[in-house]
């Protein structure tokens, strides 16, 4: 399959890179990690990386922009997503030859060609393990985009989808000259404001009868916050994370623009993502995410989720944590 994927990139002249949209560390780093390599590799190609910005992560490189026209005839790769829907920028589509490459649970092989391997921790650890198992030299900005979606994505390599190899291929990644103080000082730092609200939630979050924590998060709550989006959704929600007693949390958050109340679930020790499924998402077994309707809607997966934790602790004898 590997040399399959490398083999179809040298048979074309453009190729465009698309991952999912509201992208996170790992997406973008796998993103920019190949568009750096493949043009450091094939400097006579017509090389690019599309979809939606995240300021958070602008420092792993910016989005380029391209007229429809340079779809003719291009190979389109697909990073990081799991279903069709979830790919930003539609224009995927006008592409000539599409290869989607993830490590989500999948429903939908939607590429021409399809690489899906979820033994690993982040899209960006499968894309340096091709490269580098298929002989392709990397430059110190592949290598720093690389390993800064492998961090983002195994939770600082704290994950239990971490092994032996994410570290094999990460010594790898370190021998292309790079700083990774650099790395982890743009994905610690924060301002005063960030602080705060990580107190607003830490204070407000709440509980179902069984400890699944969770947030409710309007559009109003994301002005009056001075906020984004992504900051409150993604951002926010492990705020929740690593309290005795809770072992699912969800961060619900409204998308004015979308007409959708996003969902970002976790957990450290149920499968959510059979949930985020069923109302139409999916991601990993502790981490999962979907777009939902309505806020009834979001109390009938809290629902969900609360009873999934209540057959949980039925089925091994647990007894309820007071918090």
């Amino acid at each position: 399959m590997y040399k399959e994927i490398i083999e179809t990139i040298k048979k074309y002249d453009t190729i465009i890179i698309h991952r999912h949209f509201r992208p996170d560390g790992d997406a973008i780093g796998a993103q920019i990690g190949l568009r750096e390599a493949l043009r450091f590799n094939f400097p006579n190609k017509k090389i690019y990386a599309v979809g939606d910005e995240n300021d958070r992560l602008s420092f792993i490189g910016k989005m380029d922009e391209i007229k429809d026209e340079e779809y003719r005839d291009a190979l389109v790769i697909v990073l990081d997503t799991s279903e069709p829907h979830l790919i930003s920028d539609e224009r995927y589509k006008l592409g000539k030859f599409i290869i989607k490459i993830d490590h989500h649970i999948s429903q939908n092989d939607y590429g021409n060609l399809n690489c899906v391997d979820t033994s690993f921790e982040s899209c960006a650890g499968l894309i340096a393990n091709i490269l580098i198992s298929e002989n392709i030299p990397l430059n110190s900005p592949s290598a720093k985009s690389l390993f800064t979606g492998i961090v983002t994505d195994s939770g600082r390599f704290r994950y239990d989808s971490v092994s032996a190899r994410t570290f094999a291929i990460v010594s790898k990644l370190l021998e292309y000259n790079f700083s990774i103080s650099e790395v982890y000082n743009e994905l610690y730092l924060e301002d005063l404001e960030s602080i705060r609200l990580k107190a607003y939630f830490m204070l407000n979050f709440k509980l179902t009868k069984h400890n699944v924590a969770y947030m409710k998060n309007t559009h109003e709550d994301i002005i009056r916050h001075h906020s984004n989006f992504f900051t409150i959704s993604r951002g926010m929600v492990n705020t929740m994370a690593g309290i005795r007693g809770i072992p699912i949390w969800v961060n619900f958050t409204e998308d004015i623009e979308n007409k959708v109340v996003v969902a970002e679930i976790r957990s450290n020790k149920f499968n959510i993502n059979e949930i985020a499924v069923k109302y139409g998402g999916g991601g990993h077994m502790f981490a999962s995410g979907a777009s939902l309707p309505s806020w009834e809607v979001c109390d009938q997966m809290l629902e969900d989720l609360d009873n999934l934790v209540k057959e949980g602790q039925n089925a091994r004898g647990f007894k309820k944590t007071n918090i």
